[in-house]
């Protein structure tokens, strides 16, 4: 084992928080491993340790983010997200298959899924937006994160007013999915897109009502006015 990871590991058993650790299990449906650390002291520990590998070979860094993504520990799972949020400027088109593997391979939770998504997977599309494509992809995955993932990986870009017409496919390849946090995650992602786009999302989510599971159109036109909520929450 590397030391670094010999060295967070041991951070964060002396970092947890008995209130943190009691609480943190209520934010999950399913089963997670957590140290109970909370969040702000996570950040502190990824930053601390990335000073350290930051002049290592990038290659070298992935490798120690797949030994922490191996421990299924939450705060593991967050501080490999911190790192690779701060390799942007040395993402190549090639790290694509790695990011698809952690996903499919370790991401078990709605947390891991937007840490690592929100920020890696958004910024790697901004950089290589060819790659948009491989996002509907992962719309028809069995691995209900990899579906959820190929919402929320757009969720920054949306907010800034891109790639609306994807975000409208991607919504239409999700739109009765039967899952709830994939349901939450492209619901997250409409109404983001509805900050710059709100006619667009209020047409797309009309033309779809009917369809669309409530939770989703919630989520859409949360940030609508309160006109467009009215029409927007009547069925029929």
């Amino acid at each position: 084992m590397d030391p670094v990871i010999a060295d967070i590991r041991k951070y964060l058993i002396n970092s947890a928080d008995p209130a943190t650790r009691k609480t943190f299990q209520r934010f999950f449906k399913e089963e997670v491993k957590y140290y109970g650390v909370n969040v702000p002291t996570v950040r502190k520990i990824a930053q601390k340790y990335w000073k350290e590998i930051k002049v290592r070979d990038k290659k070298e860094i992935f490798s120690l983010c797949e030994e922490l993504y191996k421990s299924g520990y939450c705060e593991e799972a967050f501080v490999v997200s911190s790192w690779a949020h701060l390799l942007a400027d040395r993402y190549e088109s090639e790290d694509l298959p790695v990011f698809r593997h952690w996903i499919e391979s370790y991401i078990s939770n709605w947390a891991a899924c937007d840490s690592f998504c929100n920020h890696t997977m958004a910024d790697f599309i901004e950089k290589f937006p060819e790659y948009i494509g491989e996002l509907k992809c992962w719309t028809q995955s069995d691995n209900h994160w990899m579906r959820r993932a190929a919402a929320v990986s757009l969720i920054v870009p949306a907010k800034h007013g891109k790639y609306l017409d994807d975000v409208l496919e991607i919504a239409d390849l999700l739109l009765t999915d039967n899952d709830d946090m994939v349901r939450k995650g492209y619901g997250w992602l409409l109404k983001e897109a509805s900050r710059k786009h709100t006619k667009e999302v209020f047409d797309y989510v009309m033309h779809n009502r009917k369809s669309m599971p409530r939770t989703v159109l919630r989520y859409a036109i949360e940030l609508m006015p309160k006109e467009l909520k009215a029409d927007a929450m009547q069925r029929e």
